[in-house]
């Protein structure tokens, strides 16, 4: 980042999206000076009173480049400004593809600045934000700025619209902003308690869940310029990292009670599940149209979004078919087989249907217009002029139960193709030399006995100002309530046999033991509702080792205040340590999200861990400069370096178990590097307020 200016200038882009942008910005304390060229044909007319309006009484005024060259921006005029964006629709993606490779083009920070405030008020404003931010990870000269949290930018994607009106209704009654009153977001808001999967929705509408399903679109865009697109493993991360919601999903629907759930695998059956969002689109103050119970999906015929269902059936069959043969085939008529290692990877790019899909035509596009089916299915011709549902927006999709079922369909694909897979053998599975002795888990800032961990509900703020277009200045922050556990760590007793030391890598899963009625599962059941905990590195000295693990170091979550934290340069640390610490992706499962709510009397898992051997794990790394950014490995990978695991994405649960291993505690007594401990997670109904 070259200078103070141009790192103001990344943060205000983030500001109020729909207003203008010549408008005054944070807080009314700094403005941009546009050449008299970008103000649009609304504003043209009236250029100069905007000027003076806009003149002086300014702490920080940022004067931008001209343009030597405009860029077309005809291409874009399909998305109208006002109409909602989608990443699931392919007119859309091919739009957002283009825009982003307009932003990568720029030849500096200065001229990339000046590009983007250009096209701002040229293009629809959830497009400009979504292209903006791709590009400011991307580009070598903006990668390391953070990305200002989507529910900050969007608010309405993710609060009740209620609280928007007494937030503005604050800010204007109390002016000193710090005695403003904090506004409290309902909860349960959605449905009553009569339907019961409204038992989720502290799971399928938190603010941290939704936010992580959109930054991790934006560290994998699914179109665009290939050197964005391609990244390594990109469709074994898209495979592995919905499989772990939904592992994290059917796990919560145990601990309230719930079955797992059905697949959507008939297209031609009723939606049992209705839902109602309650969320406005900021864009046209619209509400998220809702389903009714038992929607059946039919044909789509609108202007930008065409599908039958008869030809995601077909696209259906011929993966299904691929995967039983063991190869999928080219737009050459290449057979590439769909082995152990690169399989999945191939699967995932050609189910999502990323732009590295290898026969797009012939596989067709089945996640996205399974989305686009879903989420149109109220008014597939467009008769009432309705907008798609939660389920056609990356920010939202999350919240519908739905979804869960869908993509339960969609990992059912994959794990198709993983039950082909060979076992895996001793030599997989052991380490030599190895012995986990203990394994235990610790509550670190509360009292419980060993092996028991607690949840509970937490308060804490959001600042919505930076979303609040043409409104009241100055902080204004809602309070809204998510589960929540005491912080624990692992202390693992693990004994090196050997005469030297030993790298190896320590994997921990938490699986449920029994069902909603107490049932216990079997092993292949526990495979797939396994939930990666955590993933690091040790090295073992000879003899017996103690290792203690933060939870809050999990490679799986990024912490909370990371997510919501200001950014710019007057809140970054001036520390160097602090700093690096400061500088991160933003893409990861929320810290507080990271085990299961369990029940009030106590819920019974199963604890994993094991130590791999390094030999098969290491991974040699690109010769690029160390990342600044290394939260949440397991979902996101290494920015700008290969996943940084050899194995396949959670090993050692990702293929069937051989007949000879009936159970997880037959797996551990016949391996030494393993280990198996029975905690309890106990849920405690009580809303404490997040400590400052």
């Amino acid at each position: 980042m070259s200078n103070f200016n141009n790192k103001k200038a990344l943060e205000l882009l983030f500001d109020r999206p729909l207003e203008p942008v010549f408008t005054a910005r944070d807080d009314g304390k700094a403005v941009f000076d546009l050449p008299e060229s970008f103000y649009n044909e609304q504003y043209s007319d009236v250029k100069d009173d905007i000027g003076s309006r806009f003149g002086d009484g300014f702490d920080v005024r940022i004067p931008l480049r001209d343009l030597p060259q405009k860029p077309d921006l005809r291409f874009a005029r399909r998305l109208g400004k006002r109409s909602q964006f989608s990443l699931f629709n392919r007119v859309h993606q091919e739009i957002a593809g283009r825009l982003i490779q307009i932003f990568l083009d720029a030849p500096n920070e200065d001229l990339f600045i000046s590009t983007c405030a250009y096209c701002k008020d040229r293009v629809n404003p959830f497009l400009f934000q979504y292209c903006f931010s791709v590009a400011v990870q991307h580009r070598a000269d903006t990668k390391n700025f953070p990305i200002k949290p989507i529910v900050e930018t969007f608010p309405q994607n993710f609060v009740e619209p209620s609280v928007f009106k007494e937030a503005r209704a604050e800010s204007e009654v109390v002016t000193d902003q710090g005695t403003r009153r904090h506004i409290e977001i309902p909860r349960n808001y959605t449905a009553s308690d009569r339907e019961k999967e409204q038992r989720l929705a502290y799971f399928r509408e938190d603010i941290g869940v939704n936010s992580h399903h959109w930054h991790w679109h934006l560290v994998y865009p699914g179109f665009g310029p290939l050197n964005i697109v391609k990244k390594d493993r990109r469709g074994e991360l898209f495979y592995y990292m919905h499989h772990q919601i939904l592992a994290r999903y059917n796990t919560e629907r145990f601990c309230n009670n719930l079955a797992k759930l059905r697949p959507l695998n008939n297209l031609r059956a009723p939606i049992v599940e209705g839902y109602f969002p309650k969320i406005m689109s900021s864009l046209n103050n619209r509400t998220y149209p809702g389903r009714n119970v038992d929607n059946v999906l039919t044909d789509i015929d609108r202007d930008d979004t065409r599908l039958e269902i008869s030809d995601m059936e077909r696209w259906i069959d011929r993966i299904i078919a691929a995967i039983d043969k063991g190869y999928v085939t080219d737009m050459d008529g290449k057979e590439i087989p769909l082995d152990p290692k690169n399989g999945i990877d191939l699967l995932g790019d050609i189910v999502e249907c990323t732009s590295l899909s290898i026969n797009p035509d012939y596989y067709g596009n089945i996640h996205n217009q399974g989305h686009n089916a879903i989420s149109y299915c109220h008014d597939p011709e467009a008769r009432f002029l309705e907008d798609f549902s939660v389920m056609g927006d990356v920010t939202t999709a999350m919240r519908d139960p739905v979804f869960y079922r869908w993509h339960g369909f969609i990992d059912s694909i994959f794990n198709r193709h993983k039950e082909r897979l060979n076992p895996y053998n001793e030599t997989d599975l052991s380490f030599n030399g190895v012995v986990m002795n203990s394994l235990e888990v610790v509550l670190t800032s509360a009292t419980a006995p060993t092996n028991n961990l607690l949840t509970f509900l937490e308060r804490s703020d959001v600042n919505l100002a930076a979303g609040l277009d043409f409104g009241p200045r100055g902080n204004i922050y809602a309070t809204f309530t998510h589960l929540q556990h005491a912080p624990f760590k692992y202390v693992i007793e693990v004994a090196n046999n050997r005469n030297k030391p030993i790298k190896g890598t320590c994997r921990i899963f938490l699986c449920p033991q029994s069902d909603e009625r107490g049932t216990p599962l079997n092993l292949n059941e526990q495979r797939q509702f396994a939930i990666e905990l955590d993933k690091f590195k040790v090295t073992l000295e000879p003899g017996v080792n103690f290792i203690h693990q933060l939870s809050s170091k999990s490679s799986v979550t990024i912490p909370y205040e990371r997510s919501f934290r200001p950014i710019g340069p007057n809140n970054q640390p001036k520390d160097q340590e602090e700093l690096r610490e400061f500088q991160f992706c933003g893409c990861g499962w929320p810290e507080h999200m990271l085990i299961p709510k369990g029940k009030a009397e106590g819920m019974h898992f199963d604890l994993f861990a094991m130590i791999s051997d390094m030999a098969g794990d290491a991974v040699e790394q690109l010769d690029v400069p160390e990342s600044l950014c290394n939260d949440s490995s397991s979902f996101c990978g290494l920015k700008d370096k290969l996943y940084p695991d050899n194995r396949s994405m959670g090993y050692p649960f990702d293929r069937r178990f051989t007949r000879e291993t009936p159970s997880l505690q037959k797996l551990t007594e016949t391996f030494s590097n393993m280990k198996l401990t029975d905690i309890i997670i106990k849920y405690n109904d009580v809303v404490v307020d997040k400590k400052k």
